[in-house]
């Protein structure tokens, strides 16, 4: 079983990993569906989000943009991360997920980490 977080605002994907209003957990099976969540964190440094979103089991997490530091805590979470992802609607990114047409954007990770792409 999968769980992949989304962070939003809006009813879209945030801008930017750990500011946004929630994250929608998506729970997966066999590449099917099989619930969703929304979830406030309680916790308010961008430097513990990694770890809390561990906690609740998420295993893949699709952002935008997020800081450098965050990368190498998921990394050391074994969090799959899906970084430079086009904002659009959680559902929409979801069913890209489900159909394996999801990926990341090696201009904005290579922006991110600083890296010649």
């Amino acid at each position: 079983m999968k769980k992949v977080a989304i962070p939003v605002t809006n009813d879209q994907l945030s801008e930017f990993f750990g500011t946004c209003n929630h994250y929608e957990i998506f729970e997966i099976e066999k590449k099917v569906l099989r619930s969703y969540v929304l979830e406030i964190p309680a916790e308010t440094d961008i430097m513990e989000l990694p770890g809390w979103l561990k906690e609740n089991g998420v295993t893949d997490v699709i952002t935008f943009r997020v800081n450098r530091k965050i990368i190498s805590l998921f990394a050391s979470r074994k969090v799959n991360l899906f970084v430079g992802v086009p904002l659009g609607n959680p559902k929409h990114l979801i069913d890209k997920y489900l159909e394996g047409r999801l990926e990341s954007d090696k201009k904005i990770i290579a922006e991110i980490t600083q890296t010649e792409y």
